[in-house]
């Protein structure tokens, strides 16, 4: 995260968020394919929260550095095991030399960035030939969650801070990468990361307060009346049946998440 007005609540998010929030295996492998990281390389998790894809990622070759602003989501990420140097610092405000890594991932984090132009400029600076790998919900795809069905105004917040595509990718062009490719993200029925649209095949666990708790939109946007009426219609709904009527209305082709890869070319 790079939202120094939020960090307070971040750091307090933290405590919990281990709780429910873990790496997916599948979402770990799809960015090892698209950064392309290689043994002897230098690599970076921007806003890494408590460092759950850092230590997924640290798993394969090359060394990882994690940065994130919130102390509480870097103390979680300490505990973990792993062969992971976390640094505390904005991402707009990279404390690393020019050219120091041969990539860089995002996963999660554009909606808690202020602006995205500054933050992926820092990124092509220290990047010295790689991959920038993003992975992201775009507005427009948030707009099928069937959620919105449910908690309309904590929905219409959440998209409100989150970048249209447009937007992600002329602050990347306009940063110096070039798009290597975008590759959309469905939402899998055994998706272990429970991030914002995790209960799409499983509402019961927008039931869960603890669940919620680990995501930001239930826990930084939402209002109070609205989360208990919409939890308990929700939750009617299931045991009516009438979800599967609304779930299949808000089926959409265009994906629930978002994979960006941006490329950096070295200089000749």
């Amino acid at each position: 995260m790079s939202n120094s007005n939020a960090v307070p609540l971040y750091d307090n998010i933290g405590v919990h968020y281990d709780a429910t929030r873990r790496a997916d295996p599948f979402l770990a492998k799809r960015l090892a394919h698209h950064l392309r990281p290689h043994a002897g390389g230098r690599f970076l998790d921007i806003a890494c929260g408590t460092g759950n894809y850092s230590v997924a990622m640290a798993q394969g070759p090359g060394s990882w550095h994690g940065l994130d602003l919130s102390s509480g989501m870097l103390r979680s990420a300490h505990h973990k095991p792993g062969d992971v140097c976390y640094v505390q610092a904005d991402a707009a405000f990279l404390p690393f030399k020019d050219g120091c890594f041969d990539g860089a991932i995002c996963t999660m984090a554009l909606h808690h960035l202020p602006v995205l132009y500054p933050v992926f400029c820092e990124a092509y600076r220290v990047i010295a030939a790689g991959r920038l790998v993003i992975f992201t919900s775009t507005a427009e795809q948030m707009r099928g969650y069937w959620l919105n069905e449910y908690f309309p105004i904590a929905m219409g917040r959440s998209i409100a801070q989150m970048p249209a595509l447009r937007l992600v990718l002329d602050s990347l062009t306009g940063a110096g990468f070039a798009v290597a490719a975008t590759e959309a993200y469905h939402v899998r029925p055994d998706l272990q990361d429970t991030f914002l649209y995790a209960g799409k095949f499983r509402p019961q666990l927008y039931l869960d307060a603890e669940m919620r708790r680990g995501i930001s939109t239930f826990s930084t946007q939402a209002d109070p009346e609205e989360l208990e009426t919409g939890c308990h219609r929700l939750e009617r709904d299931i045991e009516s049946g009438r979800f599967n009527a609304i779930a299949e209305r808000y089926r959409s082709n265009d994906g629930d998440y978002l994979f960006v890869a941006a490329s950096k070319q070295a200089r000749g």
